[in-house]
């Protein structure tokens, strides 16, 4: 629980759109999640906004698989 917590204050990002997504994804779909992308979650969260924002909207897509993966599965929910 400690964690999700951590996490739930890492998803403000002070831009409602991310808000939205990265809050709502830890939300309703990170604890059934398999590992690697709860790891790979907790990565994504260390992105700058700007980048995490042009991956979530589809503009550009991160070069590391496990990232680009995770953004598929967040913007498919």
């Amino acid at each position: 629980m400690q964690e999700i917590g951590r996490l739930r204050w890492r998803c403000r990002r002070g831009m409602r759109e991310l808000d939205l997504l990265v809050g709502g994804w830890l939300e309703n779909y990170y604890a059934s999640a398999s590992s690697e992308l709860q790891a790979g979650f907790r990565q994504l969260l260390e992105s700058p906004d700007p980048e995490l924002y042009a991956w979530l909207t589809g503009r550009y897509r991160p070069q590391d698989p496990v990232l680009a993966r995770l953004v598929d599965v967040i913007r498919a929910t």
